[in-house]
């Protein structure tokens, strides 16, 4: 039986668009996005070591279009620093071969 991490491993490679936390709780069933939040930091690392990558598709502000670029973890932000939005559209995730 796969552990959690290789089950969201899985649907990030399989995945044919970016997921969000939010979607693969869904998917998994899961309550607390920031286990997932937690998990594909952990992945990012793991999956370098077998030529893949993990593809981020940034945060950006639902009001002002800002894009939240050079993020430290994978954690979505709360508030936007531009215009003080809380409308934020969270981070997607893929999984792909390196080039």
């Amino acid at each position: 039986m796969p552990t959690r991490r290789e089950e969201i491993a899985k649907h990030l490679e399989e995945a044919e668009y970016h997921l969000t936390a939010q979607d693969i709780c869904e998917m998994m069933d899961l309550k607390k996005r920031s286990l997932v939040y937690e998990d594909i930091d952990h992945i990012a690392k793991s999956v370098k070591n077998q030529g893949k990558q993990v593809i981020v598709s940034p945060a950006r502000c639902g009001k002002c279009q800002f894009i939240f670029k050079k993020m430290k973890s994978s954690k979505a932000p709360t508030k936007c620093p531009q215009c003080r939005s809380e409308w934020i559209i969270a981070p997607g995730y893929l999984i792909r071969e390196k080039k």
